[in-house]
């Protein structure tokens, strides 16, 4: 059994990872931390037990879950896991980090996105970037993975094989995406109560949001050059659940860009590429670690539709996170992972 901490287990990612934690055969959680909930029962700050045993949330010491743990999720802020990182990592576990700490390679980027200064820039090199459908093999040596932000998930899958194969152009991208509430955290907030958000549809930090680099970066990586993209998200009246709208200029007809598609995740046990005609939907994903794939040509403009669909919290965090430490310790990809949606 791998022993795991999570570290902030009073978060929606926290609560998530505890939850499919205690599904997974090869993995036990010894510690769940919390600064202000430290003392607290699982059950008592939650209203019942996420895993199925109890365990009593403790004060984020690194030398104690290194005394305890081999691994460690963070699921903190950014600014403050960095720090935990960095002494994690010194006593030997390896770290799962869920912040936006270790995704950007360059920390000029970072520190201009995020206002806080990167005080680790030289385990910015050694942390691998945790799409594990893309990253997989430089997962299974990982010491520290940057587990990829939730809109970037939903946009890169579809996007970096293409590009890598050059079936698209590197130009004029835009990412159209839509969030449910979930995706901006656990917090007490005026515009995230259920009044504000219920009846409404609304774009937010429209050309500002810092999910805008880390998809730059890894589009620029795939290619070899800059790549810049207009990304919008929008928050929607609903708990969880992303679905992105990309455009694009194709290189290829239609069918070879899907059948290209399907070749490309036929082994990935996650990504599942629909047929022609047929769109990826919220309701298909919600609950599961899933990203559903579409595409469409518009022979009026030329334009290349790519659809994609994940449940922000799982595929888009925290079971990403589980997928990557099963990666890691040469688990299938897909154990204690789930598949089947909420809602059919």
């Amino acid at each position: 059994m791998v022993r795991v901490a999570v570290v902030g287990a009073t978060g929606y990612t926290g609560l998530e990872l505890l939850r499919l934690s205690g599904g997974h055969p090869e993995i036990k959680i010894v510690l769940a931390t919390s600064r202000r909930e430290a003392g607290k029962t699982l059950s008592a700050y939650w209203g019942f037990s996420p895993l199925p045993y109890e365990l009593e949330m403790v004060p984020p010491d690194p030398a104690r879950i290194a005394s305890e743990a081999e691994v460690a999720f963070l699921c903190v802020p950014h600014g403050t896991a960095q720090e935990m990182a960095a002494e994690l990592l010194k006593r030997g576990l390896r770290v799962i980090d869920l912040s936006a700490d270790f995704r950007l390679p360059d920390p000029a980027v970072y520190e201009t996105w995020y206002e806080v200064s990167h005080r680790y820039p030289e385990l910015l090199g050694e942390a691998v970037y945790g799409l594990s459908e893309i990253y997989g093999r430089s997962l299974r040596r990982a010491r520290l993975v940057a587990n990829p932000g939730c809109y970037p998930t939903a946009a890169l899958l579809p996007l970096l094989p293409l590009l890598r194969e050059g079936l698209i152009e590197a130009r004029d991208i835009i990412i159209d995406a839509k969030s449910g509430v979930s995706g901006a955290g656990r917090k007490a907030e005026v515009s995230l109560s259920f009044c504000e958000v219920n009846e409404d549809f609304r774009a937010y930090r429209v050309a500002a949001h810092r999910h805008t680099p880390e998809i730059e970066a890894q589009l620029s990586r795939a290619t070899g050059k800059e790549v810049r993209v207009i990304f919008t998200p929008h928050l929607t009246p609903m708990q969880r659940g992303i679905l992105a709208t990309i455009y694009v200029y194709p290189r290829e007809k239609e069918e070879r860009i899907h059948e290209f598609l399907k070749e490309f995740y036929a082994s990935s046990p996650f990504v599942e590429v629909l047929p022609r005609g047929r769109f990826p939907r919220v309701a298909a994903v919600r609950g599961t670690n899933l990203c559903q794939v579409g595409l469409k040509l518009d022979p009026r403009t030329g334009r290349l539709l790519l659809f994609s669909a994940i449940d922000n919290l799982i595929k888009g965090a925290s079971g990403q996170a589980l997928q990557n430490l099963n990666l890691m310790y040469g688990f299938p990809e897909d154990l204690g992972l789930p598949r089947s949606p909420v809602f059919p």
